[in-house]
């Protein structure tokens, strides 16, 4: 399943990753945007039917939960960007993340630390 995000349809996406199953009600007030309710349940339905999120009624109310992991998403997404920014090398992108976005000693030591497993399990 192609997971591609519209930026209202992340979001959505967000508030039902880090609360989990929530109302129309509760997504809408979690997000920055102030946006109408019948926008919110649009966007909330657009998801369901590209099968993105599921709901269970409860009530009047319909509970609407993430089929896609924010894992998945986020892989999909990367993706995306190596393959149209970077000509689908992900060397580039991790260069001009290196160079170009200031990070500080910690994050760059657990960035070698990453590559390092990365190069002892391609070693095996």
């Amino acid at each position: 399943m192609a997971t591609s995000f519209t930026e209202r349809e992340l979001d959505m996406m967000a508030v039902l990753w880090d609360r989990g199953p929530s109302t129309v009600t509760e997504v809408r007030e979690h997000i920055a945007d102030p946006l109408a309710y019948n926008t919110v349940l649009s966007v909330l339905r657009t998801l369901e039917e590209k099968g993105h999120v599921g709901h269970a009624e409860e009530g009047r109310a319909h509970r609407y939960v993430a089929l896609v992991s924010r894992e998945a998403a986020g892989a999909s997404a990367l993706q995306r960007v190596v393959t149209k920014v970077f000509g689908g090398s992900p060397e580039l992108l991790l260069t001009h993340f290196v160079r170009d976005r200031k990070l500080d000693a910690d994050e760059l030591r657990r960035l070698r630390r990453v590559l390092d497993e990365r190069l002892e399990e391609d070693a095996s």
